[in-house]
C-alpha cells in the first residue's frame, strides 16, 4: 500500500509539474526550450495513428515530422475511422494513463522504460525522415536511460512533466484543429481524413468537436479518480498510525507475569 508520505510526493510533484508548465507559457521564447517536447507530443500522436493501423490489421509504411513540430503518419489499409481519430486520443490516453500510473512513485521508472522502448521500437521499424528518426533516439534512449539509471524522484517529477504537456498541448492541437476544420477545411487534417472515410456525413468541425468533448471527458474522470485516490490512500495512512500506537502502548502496560 502507499504510504502517506509518497501520495504527499506524488501529489507535490504533479503541482511542481504542473507549475512548471503554466510558468513556460509566460516567459519570452519559451517556445525554445519547449520545442523539445512539441517534437515528443506529435511523435505520439503520430504512433498512435501507427499502432490503430496495426491493431486493425493494416500496415504502416512510414512516420515522419517535419522541423515545425507537425507529423505525418503513411498507413495502408486498416479501419480509417479508428486511425484517423487515433492521434488526438492516443496523445490524451497516454498522458492519463501516465499522471495514474504516477500515482505511485515506483511506476515512474516502468513508464519511463515502456516510452523509451515503444518510441525506439516505432523509430526503428516507422521512422520515415532525420526529423523522426533524431527525435525517437533522442527521446526514446533517453527515456530508456532515465528508467534504468535515474533517480527515483527525477523520474518521476520528469514523467509528471512529461504527462502535463501531453495533456495541455493535446488541448492545444485540439483548439488549432476546431479553428482549421471551422474556418479553412481545405488544408488536411484528422478531422478531415474522417470526414473524407466517412463520405462526408459530417463535416470536419463535427468530428474535431466530437474528440475534443471525449478528450475532455477522459481528462476530467482521470482527474477525479487521481483526486479520489489520493485521498483515500493518505485517509487509509491516517487511520493505520493510531492503532499502531494503541498496540505499541497496551503492550507496554501489560504487566509481565513470572
Amino acid at each position: 500500500m502507499q504510504s502517506q508520505s509518497e501520495t504527499r510526493d506524488s501529489f507535490k510533484l504533479l503541482v511542481l509539474a504542473s507549475l512548471l508548465t503554466l510558468a513556460l507559457w509566460f516567459i519570452p521564447f519559451a517556445g525554445v526550450i519547449t520545442y523539445p517536447i512539441r517534437l515528443f507530443v506529435t511523435f505520439i500522436h503520430e504512433i498512435g495513428h501507427a499502432l490503430a493501423a496495426l491493431v486493425t490489421f493494416g500496415g504502416v509504411n512510414r512516420v515522419a515530422l517535419a522541423w515545425n513540430g507537425s507529423g505525418v503518419t503513411f498507413t495502408k489499409g486498416g479501419w480509417g475511422l479508428l486511425i484517423s481519430s487515433a492521434g488526438y486520443l492516443t496523445t490524451t490516453v497516454y498522458g492519463s494513463v501516465l499522471l495514474l500510473m504516477l500515482r505511485k512513485q515506483r511506476n515512474a521508472k516502468k513508464a519511463a522504460i515502456g516510452t523509451g522502448a515503444v518510441l525506439l521500437l516505432i523509430t526503428a521499424l516507422f521512422g520515415g525522415n532525420i526529423v523522426a528518426w533524431l527525435a525517437g533516439l533522442i527521446f526514446g534512449g533517453g527515456c530508456l536511460l532515465l528508467g534504468l539509471r535515474g533517480a527515483p524522484k527525477l523520474v518521476h517529477f520528469c514523467m509528471s512533466f512529461l504527462a502535463v504537456q501531453c495533456l495541455l498541448n493535446a488541448f492545444y492541437d485540439m483548439r488549432a484543429l476546431l479553428y482549421l476544420s471551422a474556418f479553412d477545411p481545405a488544408i488536411p487534417t484528422d478531422a478531415r481524413n474522417m470526414a473524407e472515410a466517412t463520405g462526408g456525413w459530417l463535416p470536419p468541425v463535427v468530428w474535431a468537436i466530437g474528440w475534443a468533448l471525449l478528450s475532455t471527458l477522459v481528462v476530467v474522470a482521470t482527474l477525479v479518480v487521481y483526486y479520489r485516490s489520493l485521498q483515500t490512500r493518505a485517509a487509509l495512512s491516517e487511520l493505520r498510525q493510531p492503532t499502531l500506537i494503541a498496540d505499541h502502548s497496551a503492550s507496554v502496560a501489560q504487566p509481565r507475569i513470572q
